[in-house]
C-alpha cells in the first residue's frame, strides 16, 4: 500500500512512483503512463476514411485488428508533420477500443516520483492544459502527463483544443 503525503498545497499524493512513455508532438514532450501504451509503432500504411472529422487519419490494421489512427496535431489545434517526415505511432485504449496516435516521435520511459507530481499551472497552454493530468516539472522543461480518455472524449468535446 502507498503511504500518502499532505503536500503544502494541501494536495495529496502517494510516495510511490510512476512509469511514462515520453513522445514529442510539436516540439512539446508529454508523458502517456506506460501501463496505458499498447505499443509503439513506426509509420504505418493509414487507409483513410470518407467524411470523418479532420483530426482522424483513418484506420490502420494492427495483428488483423482495425485501430482508429488520431492525428494528435490536428486534434490539438497544431500545424501539420512537414512534408517528408513520417510520424509514429502510440497504440493506447479507450473505452475498450484501441486508438493510434499519430506523433512526432517517441522518447524513452521515465520514473518519476509521485512527489513530484502538480496540477497544471495555469499559465500552460490551454491546448495542454485540456489534455493533460498535470505536470513533472523536469530540467528546462514541463511534461505534462497526457489524459487519454479526455483527448478521446469526442462524443462530449467536439474538440480538445
Amino acid at each position: 500500500m502507498n503511504n500518502l503525503v499532505v503536500r503544502d498545497d494541501l494536495s495529496v499524493v502517494g510516495t510511490g512512483s510512476k512509469d511514462y512513455v515520453t513522445i514529442k508532438v510539436g516540439g512539446q514532450t508529454l508523458g502517456i503512463p506506460v501501463l496505458g501504451v499498447h505499443d509503439v509503432l513506426n509509420a504505418q500504411q493509414i487507409t483513410k476514411i470518407p467524411l470523418a472529422p479532420n483530426w482522424v487519419a483513418g484506420v490502420l490494421n494492427l495483428r488483423g485488428r482495425i485501430v482508429t489512427a488520431i492525428d494528435l496535431r490536428c486534434r490539438l489545434g497544431l500545424p501539420p508533420l512537414e512534408k517528408g517526415k513520417q510520424s509514429m505511432s502510440v497504440v493506447v485504449e479507450h473505452n475498450e477500443e484501441p486508438y493510434s496516435l499519430q506523433i512526432d516521435a517517441v522518447g524513452e520511459v521515465l520514473s518519476l516520483d509521485d512527489q513530484l507530481f502538480e496540477k497544471n499551472p495555469v499559465t500552460l497552454d490551454p491546448r495542454w492544459r485540456e489534455v493533460s493530468r498535470g505536470i513533472y516539472r523536469l530540467e528546462g522543461e514541463l511534461l505534462p502527463i497526457l489524459d487519454v480518455n479526455r483527448l478521446l472524449a469526442f462524443e462530449s468535446n467536439g474538440k480538445a483544443a
